[in-house]
């Protein structure tokens, strides 16, 4: 895999180069379904199209929790309707610090569909102006010519809630503290955490400036064990612990996209707090 981060001035040198490549912008609201549309709608990357949370990177809420992944047939629909080839470079970027959506994406395109280079924008929306990037406000929503690749998924990287139930895995959840205690639970119906788990915050990825840590530090700080599964609410934030593995260099986390939100679904599945 390539490297997973890209800076805003490496991203405005590659959009001079002579495969510029394709900027999704992935911003999100949890709780607002048509934030998203209209955050690009008001100003994005020039030629950034918009991918969608809740339409184009998971199914209808459900049984499978708040965002279950899209099928493979429906998301391949959504990559061809984007113009998205492995022979173009894919940059995704939000103004959470790849929180809301951009680490989803990428782990969508480079880990589960095996686009060959897939990057987030470090910093995101942010860095990018920082660095003396220009906004657009066209409202170009998809290519003039949709593409034809029929990317080839890896199932492995993902599990079930059978599989995060049985299995012996480092269970590592993405959300606050205080969710994972169960101390609150502003979300979900049941507060607690999958018992085995470990807390490590998506937010504790990122530096105060809302970049991530260096490698080093992130290599020092994750949790550490032969094999692990990353989940958090909903399958949002764990991609951007499992994008974080990858800055630091470490073997990826399989992602348990169903979550809390589908965990507790089934009154059959232990919860444990504190």
């Amino acid at each position: 895999m390539t490297r997973a981060l890209i800076s805003a001035t490496e991203l405005a040198e590659a959009l001079d180069g002579a495969n510029p490549p394709r900027i999704l912008d992935c911003r999100a609201r949890l709780g607002d379904p048509a934030a998203g549309r209209r955050l690009w709608r008001e100003a994005h990357l020039p030629g950034a199209l918009h991918l969608d949370l809740d339409r184009d990177l998971a199914a209808p809420a459900g049984e499978g929790g708040r965002h279950p992944l899209p099928s493979p047939e429906t998301f391949t629909a959504v990559v061809q309707r984007l113009g998205i080839t492995p022979g173009q470079p894919v940059v995704a970027y939000d103004d959470m610090g790849g929180q809301l959506a951009a680490a989803r994406a990428w782990w969508m395109l480079a880990v589960w569909a095996g686009h060959p280079d897939v990057r987030v924008l470090d910093g995101g929306l942010a860095a990018w102006q920082a660095a003396g990037g220009e906004l657009s406000r066209s409202e170009t929503l998809v290519p003039t010519t949709p593409a034809a690749w029929h990317p080839a998924y890896d199932e492995e990287a993902r599990v079930s809630a059978d599989q995060v139930f049985s299995g012996r895995e480092l269970k590592v959840d993405a959300r606050s503290h205080e969710r994972f205690r169960g101390d609150a639970e502003p979300i979900d119906p049941v507060a607690g955490h999958v018992p085995g788990a470990v807390c490590h915050p998506s937010a504790a990825n990122l530096t105060e400036h809302g970049r991530f840590k260096a490698a080093e530090i992130l290599a020092a700080e994750l949790p550490d064990a032969p094999e692990v599964i990353a989940y958090c609410g909903s399958g949002v934030t764990a991609c951007h612990n499992i994008l974080a593995y990858a800055v630091a260099g470490r073997p990826l986390p399989r992602l348990y996209a169903g979550s809390w939100s589908e965990w507790i679904r089934d009154p059959s599945r232990p919860v444990a707090r504190g």
